[in-house]
């Protein structure tokens, strides 16, 4: 079950919306070619206003309402909502909602229009954003598992073509589709993990440490702070991490429950020292500056890591999506300022449950 909402655009000649007068004439021409697909329509508040326009609300029968709102710049839109049963068609089907926005056109006249899918809103989520914070529509179907953990909100969504789909705090994180993100991040075919020490920061969907395994490296340390996290993708995502996250410990691999942070500090205590260091932790965040608590975040990573890098070690760690141009020069802005210094390359890979292309960073000292 779910609300449909259709949303219509119409881009008017200025004229058209200048004035008071002007705008009403313009909500006269709309209702009447409402009422051709609504004959029940009535009108339940309108308001007229000099700085803010007309605004109107229309129902049919108190089922289907209908809000309309007239910008004196030259814009109109038109959103249609109304409650839909599983099980029932809709009232307002594509082709029909298609040969309303032509209708409405013509007869108003407009320079442009256009009309929206149908959002569906209700009791499963369908809609997440890119990382430029556009609006993606998955074909998710099921809630599989919802819970929160001490640190975030954890949800498993099932879509149709990516299978189970990791959410952490209602951000994409991972899917059964995305083999690809996995072997970008550790550079499959070009690095060479055999007999290697590594350390994952992060990686609590059992991916990584489950790919690195089949590497033949020395020892893998994972340091991750959500133990419902493990949990959960051990139960409903075993298949990108097989039985990895069963055990804490063996012989290949140790799994710590904890802040990596305080972790990374023993470390360079202790003169441990690693070939590979992953960062699979928070994305480049999506702001003007590096300032804030996130990028900090990100400068106390970076120290850590390094120090407890071997001279000829590297560190490897995904970025953002590739349009976020700004967010990636910061980043590497914050790289350039690293001491001692280091040099970077980048990889790049679509990643099917993100819908677009991401962007890996392969980090060591220069």
């Amino acid at each position: 079950m779910a609300a449909q909402t259709i949303l219509f655009d119409f881009t008017l000649d200025k004229d058209k919306t200048a004035d008071e007068e002007s705008r009403v004439k313009v909500a006269k021409i709309l209702r009447n070619e409402l009422e051709q697909v609504f004959p029940q329509l009535e009108l339940a508040y309108s308001m007229e206003s000099p700085e803010n326009g007309y605004f109107a609300v229309l129902h049919e029968n108190k089922d289907t309402v209908i809000t309309c709102r007239i910008f004196q710049h030259g814009l109109l839109t038109l959103n249609v909502e109304y409650f839909l049963p599983d099980g029932k068609e809709p009232s307002i089907s594509f082709e029909s909602a298609k040969s309303l926005e032509k209708v409405l056109a013509v007869k108003l006249k407009a320079i442009k229009a256009q009309k929206l899918p149908t959002l569906k809103r209700g009791d499963v989520s369908r809609y997440f954003p890119s990382s430029d914070e556009r609006i993606i529509e998955y074909d998710i179907d099921k809630v599989v598992y919802e819970a929160r953990s001490p640190f975030q909100k954890i949800q498993i969504m099932h879509s149709k073509t990516l299978g189970n789909m990791l959410l952490l705090d209602e951000l994409q994180n991972i899917a059964e589709s995305d083999l690809i993100y996995t072997e970008t991040l550790m550079c499959r075919g070009v690095e060479n993990y055999e007999g290697k020490e590594i350390c994952i920061l992060g990686g609590g969907d059992g991916a990584l440490l489950y790919e690195l395994l089949k590497e033949n490296p020395k020892h893998v340390v994972m340091l991750e702070i959500d133990e419902l996290v493990m949990q959960t993708c051990n139960k409903y995502l075993n298949v990108i991490c097989g039985d990895v996250l069963e055990k804490r410990k063996t012989d290949q691999y140790e799994i710590i429950v904890g802040d990596c942070v305080e972790y990374l500090k023993k470390f360079v205590a202790e003169g441990r020292k690693f070939d590979y260091v992953f960062g699979d932790l928070t994305d480049i965040p999506i702001t003007d500056a590096p300032e804030g608590e996130t990028w900090d975040f990100i400068r106390t990573i970076f120290e850590h890591s390094f120090n407890v890098l071997k001279a000829d070690g590297k560190y490897l760690t995904h970025g953002n999506g590739t349009t976020c141009k700004v967010q990636i020069r910061l980043f590497e802005e914050e790289l350039g300022l690293l001491r001692p210094k280091v040099k970077f390359t980048t990889s790049k890979a679509f990643v099917p449950s993100f819908m677009e292309e991401w962007l890996f960073y392969q980090v060591s000292f220069a």
